[in-house]
């Protein structure tokens, strides 16, 4: 193994290169792959008592790498799911090593068959239109942090931006006028501008006026004026939930998310008939396909349609026993 080809060199250069200049990944994706790393080296440094940075690759094999996805959901509790989203980082470096170190193809084809892990899929949280109404009811609109957060939350039940998308506004990305408008760079670095009702135009100017800022100072910055970090936008919805909880029940028994909001404005406009196809380019959907969850998950739309199917004539039939013999062999 050559200096070029060790361990320490290649994982650099599969951040530097291939991620950042060669697929110029979102910062989320760098800090998901960064954050897989740091805790494998950890884990490994821990396992094997080497320094992170006298490890080699034959030191990363199958063993330890499985040993290590299993440390992560009975150790550290993580889901399945994010159990694929780690590994998924590790094929993803591996892939470069196959390509960049020839001699260690043999570990790469084994690192690469590691199967992704099955997990449930959970139906799809969304809120309805009266808790969502509740809880914009929720922040006190007679301080500055009412004002901001019922904003921001206003702004995202209305566009279903993703949480970062939220995080990442701008003063500058909110064009107000005959054509209303929010502008922002989604997921993929891909760009779209997604419309404001009158009431969102409303608040959103008024906040405007109050905020003061630059066209690139962020758009719902913290007290100390900084950009919100992704835990200060759920401690912020967990604080107008617990309020909103009071005056809608229904809340109650519902785990909400930033992402909960988004799924709420997608259920929104597919109970109101809009197109999936529509649905996709609001929400910034790489396939319509991927809006099709929201067809699994509206009870709505599956009733109307069993409304339209015909209905059976056959009877109820009085039960009879069956033979215990033959119970007895169908329970074998």
């Amino acid at each position: 193994m050559t200096a070029a080809t060790s361990f320490p060199v290649l994982l650099e250069g599969f951040f530097m290169d291939r991620l950042l200049r060669q697929r110029q990944v979102s910062p989320h994706t760098l800090v998901s792959y960064r954050d897989t790393f740091r805790l494998l080296l950890l884990y490994a440094q821990q396992r094997l008592r080497k320094a992170p940075s006298t490890l080699v690759l034959a030191d990363l094999d199958t063993p330890l790498l499985g040993a290590f996805l299993d440390h992560l959901e009975q150790e550290r509790g993580n889901s399945a799911r994010s159990r694929n989203v780690r590994l998924a980082a590790i094929h993803s470096f591996f892939r470069y090593v196959a390509l960049q170190a020839p001699e260690h193809s043999a570990l790469a084809q084994r690192v690469l068959a590691m199967p992704s892990k099955r997990y449930l899929r959970r139906p799809i949280a969304f809120l309805t239109r009266v808790e969502m109404d509740a809880l914009l009811a929720a922040p006190d609109l007679k301080t500055w942090c009412g004002r901001r957060d019922r904003a921001l939350l206003l702004l995202a039940v209305q566009t279903g931006l993703r949480a970062s998308e939220l995080l990442s506004l701008c003063c500058q990305d909110i064009v107000l006028g005959p054509a209303a408008h929010v502008w922002c760079q989604g997921k993929g670095r891909k760009h779209r501008c997604t419309p404001l009702r009158r009431d969102a135009v409303a608040v959103l100017r008024s906040w405007l006026q109050e905020r003061r800022g630059a066209p690139s100072d962020p758009l719902f910055p913290t007290v100390r004026g900084t950009a919100m970090s992704h835990d200060a936008l759920q401690c912020l919805l967990t604080k107008h939930l617990a309020v909103a909880r009071d005056d809608c029940p229904s809340l109650t028994d519902k785990r909400v998310t930033p992402h909960v909001l988004r799924h709420s404005l997608a259920m929104e406009l597919l109970q109101n008939g809009v197109d999936r196809a529509v649905i996709a380019l609001w929400l910034g959907h790489e396939s319509v396909e991927t809006t099709s969850m929201y067809l699994q998950a509206d009870m709505t739309i599956k009733e109307k349609a069993l409304d339209k199917t015909a209905t059976t004539s056959a009877g109820a039939q009085r039960y009879r026993p069956d033979d215990q013999l033959l119970a007895f062999l169908r329970s074998l």
